[in-house]
């Protein structure tokens, strides 16, 4: 089996409250989320480009519960990760590990919760 560069290929950010999660990302990463339903199924998709490997979006419907618990999704944090770290508690998140250094190589993380009560990472090289 052939592997690409990323092993992820789509992730989803469940939610209770549809409008305001999306209002919390479109916040903190100053980004517009294209709503889209499917079925019994609403969706918030990040702004990707075709040569993107890795998307995702938020979602609400049956079966997807918010939780702090399991898998971290860590979200790119741009040029410098403090920028969005910066903005989550005034949107209504909560910063539960600050800006770390990992390494040169590896760069910085940091983790938030956000409005739903999903608890993710951001990820920087400065």
């Amino acid at each position: 089996m052939e592997h690409k560069t990323n092993i992820a290929v789509w992730f989803e950010i469940p939610s209770t409250d549809f409008d305001r999660a999306v209002s919390f990302y479109q916040s903190i990463f100053e980004v517009e989320l294209e709503n889209f339903d499917m079925a019994e199924l609403r969706m918030g998709l990040f702004p990707h480009n075709n040569k993107a490997e890795v998307s995702g979006a938020v979602i609400h419907g049956e079966g997807f519960k918010p939780s702090s618990d399991g898998c971290i999704v860590y979200l790119n944090g741009g040029a410098d990760l403090a920028v969005v770290l910066s903005k989550v508690e005034a949107a209504g998140g909560k910063v539960l590990l600050p800006k770390i250094h990992l390494s040169d190589e590896i760069g910085y993380i940091a983790h938030f919760m956000d409005t739903e009560g999903n608890r993710l990472g951001i990820h920087s090289m400065l």
